[in-house]
């Protein structure tokens, strides 16, 4: 009996080492609550940005239920982190603070290509030890990454923002065009404004829209978003209207939107 006793109160503790030894994970903003939510076991899951449940939020389906958290020191400790994942933070100093008290603070990292994202979701994923977890959403990427490659042929085409902005090279959103076989219209790297006066003179034989709502009856944004010749391009020409879950964040979802990019040339 006295075996038995041993053996279960052995067993007890073992159990119990190991319950406080998993961690506990706290994402401090949207981006970084996506690569929590798809990488990270729910149970160790211990608290998510207040945009967890947006709308523009991808993996917003698996957020109901969790906890929101405020992205500050006491929120983190509170919930007895011991692993933290931000990709960026309103306090600069709260990552070094936390990693001070012996929390893993982990940034995920600026990416403006596909070969940037890999990296960012096997560093997320190492952190939180689920490397296969990682492998097999590098696997799905890759998957719609082929299957979007080449559609469009090298067809010119404008990114369009409801603020007026377009996206050149050296951008996440150039690499989605780029991976669904269109070519970028815009001239100059990185976002600039899209002047109206080019897209009269020498129109793209596609728009691609970023954040837009209706023109006809919805908020509008851009100052000349009202404007009828505009109005006319982006209904002769838009291909797809990409909302802020496949934009907000440099992930997986990219190449989500780089699919969609590539289905709508097989409407058309």
């Amino acid at each position: 009996m006295r075996g038995l006793t041993a053996a279960a109160l052995g067993l007890a503790l073992a159990i119990s080492s190991a319950a406080r030894a998993a961690p506990r994970i706290v994402s401090l903003d949207q981006c970084a609550d996506q690569y929590v939510l798809a990488l990270a076991p729910r149970g160790e899951i211990a608290g998510l940005s207040k945009r967890a449940l947006n709308g523009d939020s991808a993996e917003r389906a698996l957020a109901v239920g969790l906890p929101e958290l405020r992205p500050t020191l006491e929120s983190v400790l509170g919930a007895q982190a011991s692993i933290v994942v931000y990709y960026w933070s309103a306090d600069a100093r709260l990552p070094d603070e936390l990693r001070r008290r012996g929390i893993a603070a982990v940034q995920i990292d600026e990416a403006n290509d596909f070969p940037g994202i890999r990296a960012n979701i096997r560093k997320i994923a190492a952190a939180v030890d689920q490397r296969a977890a990682g492998e097999a959403l590098v696997a799905r990427m890759d998957a719609d990454l082929a299957r979007a490659s080449g559609a469009w042929g090298g067809a010119r085409a404008l990114y369009l923002t409801t603020y007026g902005f377009t996206a050149g090279k050296g951008t996440l959103v150039g690499a989605m065009m780029n991976a669904a076989g269109l070519s970028t219209a815009a001239t100059s790297d990185g976002y600039s404004p899209a002047p109206l006066e080019a897209l009269v003179l020498n129109p793209p034989q596609a728009l691609v829209l970023g954040f837009f709502r209706d023109l006809a009856g919805g908020r509008q944004h851009w100052s000349i978003a009202g404007n009828g010749y505009l109005r006319g391009l982006v209904a002769k020409r838009a291909i797809a209207s990409l909302p802020g879950s496949v934009l907000g964040c440099p992930a997986w979802t990219a190449a989500e939107g780089a699919l969609a990019l590539a289905q709508a040339r097989q409407g058309r």
